[in-house]
């Protein structure tokens, strides 16, 4: 039997004024997705659109966690924005293919290559990458 921890930490770091890098540490499951959403919903509407989630740290999800990426992402649509995915764990990288949620997220081998990819900023044409500030 598998023992279930509950255990999911969230921290969120924002290395440009218009991308987020949200860090997953634990299991994403039916008992922890609403903590994912607490955490990633309100960084929308005030960080900016573009969120990079850092799965390294990431030890399980679920059907629920699958889903809550998908619906991640069409929150980050609406407002404008992107997501992507970083540093995904071989067994995590394997439910993502089989389900199909690989051909509708960018997946990154790091964070650093995943805020590179993140679309021009219009005003300025440069891409989001920046230095990471305190917040």
């Amino acid at each position: 039997m598998t023992d279930v921890t509950n255990t999911l930490h969230v921290t969120v770091q924002h290395p440009s004024a218009r991308a987020t890098v949200v860090t997953v540490t634990g299991d994403v499951d039916l008992h922890t997705a609403s903590t994912l959403r607490a955490h990633v919903l309100p960084v929308l509407e005030e960080a900016g659109p573009h969120l990079v989630l850092d799965l390294a740290q990431a030890d399980f999800f679920d059907s629920t966690g699958l889903s809550t990426l998908l619906g991640l992402l069409h929150a980050a649509q609406q407002a404008g924005g992107s997501l992507s995915l970083a540093s995904v764990p071989d067994r995590l990288m394997g439910m993502i293919t089989v389900t199909g949620i690989s051909q509708l997220l960018p997946i990154h081998a790091t964070v650093a290559d995943a805020l590179a990819d993140q679309t021009p900023d219009e005003r300025t044409g440069n891409a989001c990458a920046g230095t990471e500030t305190s917040a």
